[in-house]
């Protein structure tokens, strides 16, 4: 199969990097973050979670965010949203999309949110169907899809399940997330095989973590077997607190240069990008985990 003329880059940084992240951030700060990543060109910007903030601090007052978003008609801002009360709060914010997360692992599923994987789907019809009602789009997560921090390698046949289900229960997008940064392009090439042969593959995205570096090669690898949806975190901001040596998710910085170098169209800027990189993580007082934009003149 050949490479994508065009592919989308979603940008995960303002939520699934952020919560991750130890330093919090204000309204103001990220809704100026989740600015000038639309100014780069990126056009469809994670813009946080209602998630109770007890557990996740660092995406408290999401709904404020939102609410600054919601009359810029020039790209989306995906909400993650995981129960109806999490999606009563979306709805009340003006959201008009939503994300909802799965786990391809049974202990990962428990550990994460308390309960199991059929639990959760069953939750989740619940939400998919109430926002489907008001016309608010949702895109399915999936995490552990090539391994675990408790039950090692994943089985693609339950991947490809479960994201059928998702698909099946109104999901227009599935993105299939290697959680922990384990996975190699050969078991990249497998997963997406297997998956696609239930869902459509202009309805798949991918979801990598640089753990072990080797998520530019399992995009490239998604990339030839297809896949034109990418998420990715500027500056690389972000990791999972389940996976040892985590370095977070896989810089659009990074993914920007790559797509440069194959000819593939993004319409992302990358000096803007890098000078957005180099703003959020003086904020957090963190270094920059992207290798292009420590490189970038």
């Amino acid at each position: 199969m050949s490479m994508p003329r065009r592919v989308k880059i979603v940008e995960v940084g303002p939520r699934d990097g952020l919560q991750n992240e130890n330093t919090k951030l204000d309204v103001e700060t990220r809704v100026a973050l989740i600015g000038r990543l639309r100014d780069c060109g990126l056009k469809t910007i994670e813009a946080g979670s209602f998630v109770n903030p007890a557990w996740v601090p660092q995406m408290a007052n999401s709904g404020d965010v939102v609410k600054q978003l919601v009359t810029d008609k020039t790209a989306t801002y995906p909400m993650l949203v995981p129960n109806l009360r999490g999606l009563d709060d979306a709805i009340a914010s003006g959201a008009r999309e939503i994300a909802v997360f799965a786990a391809a692992s049974e202990t990962f599923s428990q550990k994460n949110i308390n309960c199991s994987v059929r639990q959760s789907i069953e939750r989740f019809s619940e939400v998919i169907e109430k926002a489907l009602a008001v016309d608010i789009k949702i895109r399915g997560y999936i995490s552990c899809v090539m391994g675990c921090p408790y039950e090692g390698d994943i089985d693609p046949v339950a991947v490809a399940d479960l994201a059928r289900r998702l698909k099946d229960l109104g999901c227009y997008e599935i993105s299939l997330g290697d959680t922990i940064g384990t996975g190699t392009p050969r078991q990249t090439r497998s997963l997406v095989e297997q998956v696609s042969a239930d869902v459509a593959i202009d309805s798949l995205a991918v979801h990598f973590h640089d753990t072990y570096g080797q998520a530019l090669a399992n995009i490239y690898c998604a990339l030839e077997s297809g896949i034109s949806v990418v998420d990715s975190s500027v500056a690389g901001l972000g990791g999972c607190p389940y996976a040892k040596g985590a370095s977070g998710n896989v810089a659009t910085e990074d993914v920007v240069y790559m797509l440069n170098g194959l000819g593939i169209d993004h319409g992302v800027d990358l000096d803007k990008l890098v000078e957005t990189g180099r703003f959020i993580c003086k904020l957090l007082q963190r270094p920059v985990m992207s290798k292009v934009n420590l490189a970038w003149a």
